[in-house]
């Protein structure tokens, strides 16, 4: 049993009765963790995404690839102006980015093709979606400076269905979509839920809440109920990003889909050995395994099930286009390159340090380097899937 913990207040304290005022109008008194973990992110007043709160960096909770500057920004530029020449610079062509996070990357995109590509920035109408009124204040804070590049948001609902031609992309944002427990329990796969008792909120564990949770593992094929899998083995199940990638593809009339994340293929991630699963919570860069403390004030993550977004995509009608790490689609997109011109002479000695921290950083098997990228496409031709960022050897 677990026990929420009101550290903080007051976003803490106002999330802890609205879990309190949910649980008491639900018929058992509980509720999954899945509904939990959307409160505490994606509460639009008080959830981590949705406050304004979070910051993204050295001074916030975590760092992502755009935080070690421009580069990881830049490569990605190259990548989609190649996108554009092999679908023979079709006009218009659309970059969406999902999950913008405080518009970095969108920034250093459009300012690398603007000052490299400017016939291609030009043409491109580059959209972000994004569902939290004080993130997108922060993107058009940090975008306004590009001017004469067509920048949008836009909702879901506002992209018609089978409409977008050119490529949508994501970094670090199916492993923030709420998950759910579930644990082998007397042979038997149950969820894990909260509820309430002597006025603490803690874990409980009970039948599935949805079949779709089995399906899933029939989905990936993976059986939990084996003797392999020991008494109380633990893990989660993104039926949202399921949903997720469904959206997408129905937007999607031609083009790619780009998913950079942390993840393993379904075998890896419901090994027996992994029997406390991937939840990770993050704060103030450290990162621990307690979902219930810090309430709207940490980050929440499970890592992302590339097996399941590869075969949920084939459902959909996207074909594979590639399963690489994200080390090797930068050197693929030139990273390399720009480790070698820091030897050239023309730099400040502070600034190649700083830099090939950096870079090495974006290409490091063991942290950022390791990330998966599934790169996913619809309606291509034989010749439009031979993309640059895959011309080093993919993953196994």
């Amino acid at each position: 049993m677990t026990n929420i913990t009101n550290n903080y207040y007051p976003n803490s304290y106002a999330l802890q009765k609205i879990i309190g005022d949910r649980l008491a109008t639900t018929p058992e008194n509980r509720i999954t963790f899945a509904e939990y973990m959307n409160l505490v992110l994606y509460h639009p007043q008080y959830g981590y995404y949705s406050s304004g709160i979070v910051e993204i960096g050295s001074t916030g909770d975590f760092f992502t690839s755009s935080s070690l500057g421009e580069d990881f920004g830049q490569l990605l530029a190259s990548q989609w102006w190649d996108i554009w020449q092999t679908m023979n610079c079709t006009v218009p062509f659309s970059i969406v980015e999902m999950g913008g996070g405080n518009g970095r990357t969108a920034y250093d995109i459009l300012k690398y093709l603007q000052t490299f590509y400017p016939d291609f920035s030009q043409v491109i109408e580059y959209i972000l979606i994004e569902e939290s009124p004080e993130l997108i204040q922060v993107q058009q804070e940090t975008l306004k400076s590009l001017e004469e590049i067509n920048i949008t948001w836009k909702t879901w609902q506002e992209i018609p269905d089978d409409s977008v031609v050119g490529c949508f992309f994501s970094n670090e944002l199916v492993d923030a979509l709420p998950v759910h427990l579930v644990s082998v329990k007397n042979s038997k796969l149950q969820e894990i839920y909260l509820t309430r008792e002597e006025e603490k909120i803690i874990e409980t564990y009970g039948e599935i809440s949805t079949p779709k949770l089995q399906d899933y593992f029939d989905f990936v094929e993976i059986d939990l109920l084996t003797k392999d899998y020991p008494e109380d083995y633990r893990t989660e199940v993104n039926l949202a990003a399921l949903d997720w990638l469904s959206t997408v593809a129905n937007k999607l009339h031609k083009g790619y889909i780009f998913t950079i994340d942390y993840g393993y293929p379904a075998s890896k991630y419901y090994h027996p050995q992994r029997y406390e699963g991937t939840l990770k919570c993050y704060y103030q860069h450290r990162h621990h395994n307690n979902p219930y403390v810090n309430l709207g004030y940490q980050d929440i993550t499970a890592h992302v099930d590339f097996t399941a977004l590869e075969k949920q995509g084939e459902l959909c009608g996207l074909e594979k286009i590639g399963f690489t790490q994200q080390g090797m689609l930068l050197m693929a997109l030139g990273l390399g390159d720009r480790l070698n011109q820091l030897s050239s002479g023309k730099y400040d000695i502070q600034e190649v340090f700083r830099r090939r921290d950096a870079l090495h950083q974006l290409i490091d098997p063991t942290g950022l380097g390791g990330f998966g990228v599934l790169i996913q496409g619809k309606q291509l031709q034989q010749q439009e899937k031979l993309l640059k960022g895959l011309t080093i050897p993919p993953m196994a």
